[in-house]
C-alpha cells in the first residue's frame, strides 16, 4: 500500500473488474446469483451457451473486487460477495462507461489531440447507453420523477432524448388514456425504443421518431403535447446562448405545453479528486472529451428566466452527484 491509498496492482485489476461487472450483467450472472443465491459456473456456462474457461476468469476478476465469493471447497460454486448488492445496484453505471463509452475511452490519445477534434470525431454505442440509462432511470431517477409526474394532469407526453423508451412506456401503462411521442437523434436508441414499445403492445399509443432536440422544427405531431420530459441530455442545449435559444424554441414548437420536466446532471464543484462519487467522474470526463459543456446548477436559473420559463420545482437526484429535475412551466 502506498501513501495515496491504492496500489497500481489494485488499480489495474479493478479496471478489469469494471468491464467484468458490465459483462456479468449482460450475460445474466447478477440475475442468477440474486434469484438463486448462488451460481454453479459449469452448469451456468452450458445453459447460457458460454465458454466455461472465460466465465471462470471473469468470476475471478469479480472475486478480486469482492463482488462475488468463490467456495474454497467447490471451485465452480459462486456466491454473493461483500460488494455484491452495491455492484448489482450500480451495474448499469459500469455498462454506460464500458459498453456505451468503451470506444471513446479506448481512443483517448487520439481524441485529446486538437487536430482530431473536428466533425464527428468520436463514437459511442447509443444502444448500450440506452439500455444502461433505462436502469439508471429506474434506480435513481424514477423515484424522484414519478411522485412529481403523478400529480400532473396531462394526456399527451413527449420525451426528448427518449432513449430506450422506458419512460414513455411506464407512463402509458400507468395512464390508459395517455399518448406518447419519443424523440431521439440516435438510430440505435430509436431501434431499441421501437422494439420495446412493440413488445409492450403500445405501438398504437406511442410513436418513436427521429429528431434533434437542439434544433426542433414545428411538426403536426407536436400539437397537443401538454407534458414534455427530457432526462440526461439538458447539457446538450449548451453553451449558454444556444441553451436559451433551444429552450425558447421548445416553447414555440410545442404550443400546448403546460409542464416541462427537465432532469440532468450538473458539473460538480464540491468534491476533491479522490472524493468524486460513483459515475460523476466518468460522466464529466466523457462529456469533456466529447466537447460538451456541463453547466453548474447555479448556471441554469438565469437561462430559464431569459428563455421564458418559470421554475415551479427543483428536485435533487443523487446519481450522478448534483443531478436535478427542474419542473418548468412556460411564462405567459
Amino acid at each position: 500500500m502506498n501513501k495515496t491509498g491504492a496500489t497500481m496492482t489494485e488499480v489495474y485489476n479493478h479496471a478489469l473488474a469494471a468491464w467484468s461487472i458490465s459483462a456479468a450483467w449482460e450475460i445474466g450472472v447478477f440475475d442468477a446469483i440474486r434469484e438463486q443465491g448462488s451460481l454453479e459456473m459449469g452448469a451456468f456456462a452450458a445453459g447460457q451457451g458460454l465458454d466455461a474457461a472465460s466465465l471462470r476468469e471473469l468470476v475471478r476478476v469479480l472475486a478480486s473486487a469482492d463482488v462475488v465469493s468463490r467456495d474454497p471447497d467447490h471451485e465452480d460454486a459462486v456466491r454473493p460477495g461483500p460488494n455484491f448488492a452495491e455492484a448489482d445496484r450500480s451495474k448499469s453505471l459500469f455498462h454506460w462507461m464500458t459498453r456505451g463509452c468503451g470506444e471513446l475511452f479506448s481512443t483517448l490519445p487520439d481524441l485529446l489531440r486538437t487536430d482530431n477534434r473536428v466533425g464527428s470525431f468520436y463514437r459511442r454505442d447509443a444502444a448500450a447507453i440506452s439500455v444502461a440509462c433505462r436502469e439508471i432511470n429506474a434506480e435513481w431517477w424514477d423515484p424522484v420523477f414519478l411522485p412529481v409526474v403523478n400529480e400532473l394532469d396531462f394526456s399527451y407526453v413527449a420525451d426528448l432524448g427518449s432513449g430506450s423508451g422506458g419512460r414513455l412506456i411506464r407512463l402509458a401503462q400507468s395512464r390508459p388514456g395517455v399518448r406518447g411521442l419519443g424523440i431521439d437523434a440516435a438510430d440505435g436508441a430509436i431501434d431499441v425504443a421501437t422494439k420495446a414499445v412493440a413488445e409492450a403492445g403500445l405501438a398504437d399509443r406511442i410513436t418513436i421518431t427521429q429528431g434533434d432536440a437542439t434544433a426542433l422544427e414545428p411538426r403536426p405531431e407536436y400539437a397537443g403535447v401538454d407534458l414534455l420530459t427530457s432526462f440526461m441530455m439538458g447539457h446538450d442545449f449548451w453553451p449558454r446562448a444556444e441553451a436559451v435559444a433551444s429552450l425558447r424554441r421548445i416553447r414555440e414548437v410545442f404550443p400546448d405545453l403546460k409542464h416541462f420536466l427537465l432532469a440532468d446532471a450538473t458539473r460538480t464543484t464540491a468534491y476533491g479528486d479522490r472524493d468524486m462519487p460513483i459515475f460523476s467522474m466518468a460522466f464529466e470526463f466523457a462529456h469533456a472529451v466529447m466537447g460538451d459543456y456541463l453547466p453548474t446548477l447555479e448556471e441554469w436559473g438565469p437561462v430559464f428566466e431569459e428563455a421564458g420559463w418559470r421554475v415551479a420545482g427543483q428536485h435533487p437526484i443523487s446519481v450522478p452527484a448534483d443531478s436535478v429535475m427542474f419542473h418548468l412551466v412556460p411564462v405567459e
